[in-house]
């Protein structure tokens, strides 16, 4: 007796070809509607729904395979027997295959179709088909997904069957499939009738981490279900090559990395993150230089540090880490060599590629606190605008260091101050950052300062300080309530500022600026990081 393949699925691509398969390994075909029609037009012969069970479909095609007959085949279990002898007593058939996918619910709603249409593209029978299916895997092989269509015809014809365990893999996948599904009709349906927002967030391959913040906290990493299906540049889709088992903070720390680098894509650049904040921020003619740069703006910091560079790492790149400890490294590729070495150098360094560095898609991001969900659009905005506000212009030859310093001014804590330097024609590094304070002016005076201090006597040593730090751009993520940041800057020897503006006394600040003879730019765009 030949085996029964259920098939009814809404898309068709990869159908014929796999139900031709399938006809050669000798099943028998059940088909509804359209799929019916698909595979008779196709020149096979498929059996219609309602001659397996003996009943016309209904109401507009409402009711067409929820049926003791489907179910029945479906959940049976004809070597007990007990189920054998009802299965007999009532002429039903054991169905050994069920391909479904869902009427296509999302797409129609995000076509703005109206409520009536909607409604109809809610699938019952599908679902329960699945679900009928999944739960007897023991026995029955369930396909929801036509990218697995090439995997259960392969075995089916090397072997007579699936194995059970690509039949768990397979029920698992309908689970997934049919609790996405459904929260997308509860969502749907909860802002329509009740404008009220819910929100359903997937992750999977949960991953046992080393610890957590802390090596007394466990921890797992979770990658996110769409991140992953899409192939999305981020922290999903990463491939370790080497090294220890990563921590909650190599993640956290490695996220960050990504997001600053994004912002300089279109350059040989790296940027060396310390405890979420970049200490070093650089670009350059060529990778390796990138990373040399970035690694002095805060060579103290960068010990122990988590690195992201924007290019394929190469030999000469890879050797400027020698005899630095290094977290991780993250790249969008490695040459063999390149691999080979920073493999040798230790046996602990962590060593990640992530295919492309592009801007991330237009997406929301989340914070969680405890009883509940921040929801938020990602921070991919730069500057609404870049205006010169004061009687001294900014000049134009400084726009493109400004730029730089701005995007290094993002990703730092708040309060955040950041000052760049163009340390060669077009390039461009972090010689001084504050982060993470309670007051602006100790991110300014207390930290940024000294740093810029402290780079210029290791890098530019002969330099007169006062006339580079005219050369240097000053950032803040925030605007200045007070002009008591224009002051300190000022007296450090700073005559180009960039700010968002927006303050209540912003024209104070700009009066100081003018009073001082410095040169200030609103952006009109706030980057707080908390």
């Amino acid at each position: 007796m030949s085996r029964i393949a259920l098939l009814s699925v809404s898309d068709k691509s990869g159908l014929v070809e796999f139900a031709k398969g399938l006809v050669a390994c000798g099943f028998q075909l059940v088909s509804t509607g359209g799929t019916l029609k698909a595979l008779s037009d196709a020149g096979l012969s498929p059996t219609a729904i309602d001659a397996l069970t003996g009943h016309p479909e209904i109401l507009e095609g409402r009711v067409k395979t929820l049926h003791p007959k489907v179910h029945g085949g479906l959940l049976g279990r004809p070597q007990l027997p007990d189920h054998k002898a009802a299965m007999d007593a009532n002429g039903i058939k054991p169905i050994d295959l069920v391909v479904v996918n869902l009427y296509p619910f999302e797409a129609t709603v995000a076509k703005g179709a109206p409520v009536e249409d909607v409604i109809e593209n809610i699938d019952i029978g599908g679902p329960s088909m699945l679900r009928s299916a999944a739960k007897n895997h023991e026995r029955v092989t369930v396909v929801c997904d036509p990218a697995d269509y090439a995997r259960v015809l392969a075995e089916f014809q090397k072997n007579g069957d699936t194995s059970l365990e690509t039949r768990k893999a397979l029920a698992v996948k309908v689970y997934a499939t049919t609790s996405r599904y459904d929260s997308a009709i509860e969502r749907y349906f909860a802002k329509e009738y009740l404008s009220e927002s819910r929100l359903d967030l997937r992750f999977e391959k949960g991953a046992e981490l080393r610890y957590g913040e802390n090596n007394h906290q466990k921890a797992t990493f979770f990658r996110e279900s769409e991140a992953v299906q899409a192939g999305e540049s981020s922290l999903g889709n990463f491939v370790q090559h080497h090294g220890k088992e990563l921590s909650y903070n190599n993640i956290v720390d490695a996220d960050a990395a990504l997001e600053a680098a994004r912002e300089l894509v279109s350059a040989p650049a790296a940027v060396v993150i310390k405890h979420l904040n970049p200490c070093g921020f650089a670009t350059a003619a060529t990778q390796a230089q990138a990373l040399a740069v970035a690694w002095e703006g805060d060579p103290v910091s960068a010990y122990g540090s988590v690195i992201a560079v924007t290019r394929k790492v190469d030999l000469a790149t890879a050797e400027v880490l020698k005899g630095r400890f290094v977290e991780i490294l993250l790249a969008p590729g490695y040459d063999a060599e390149a691999l080979e070495f920073l493999k040798a150098k230790s046996k602990d360094i962590r060593i990640l590629e992530i295919p492309n560095f592009t801007a991330a898609a237009d997406r929301k991001v989340y914070k969680h606190v405890i009883g509940g969900m921040l929801e938020q659009d990602r921070d991919a905005l730069s500057w609404e605008k870049f205006e010169s506000v004061t009687k001294v212009a900014f000049p134009d030859s400084k726009k493109e260091l400004a730029a730089f310093t701005w995007a290094a001014c993002k990703h730092l804590k708040s309060n955040a101050i950041a000052i760049g330097y163009e340390y060669m024609p077009g390039q461009y590094t972090l010689v001084g950052a504050g982060m993470g304070q309670p007051n602006r002016i100790d991110s300014n005076a207390r930290l940024a300062q000294p740093r810029v201090i402290d780079w210029l006597s290791r890098q530019a040593p002969n330099a007169e300080a006062k006339e580079e730090i005219g050369k240097m751009v000053f950032a803040s993520d925030a605007f200045f309530p007070f002009p008591d940041n224009v002051e300190s800057a000022a007296e450090f020897g700073i005559k180009l500022i960039i700010q968002p503006g927006g303050s209540l006394r912003d024209p104070l600040s700009i009066e100081t600026c003018d009073k001082l003879g410095l040169s200030m730019a609103l952006t009109g765009t706030r980057h707080f990081r908390h």
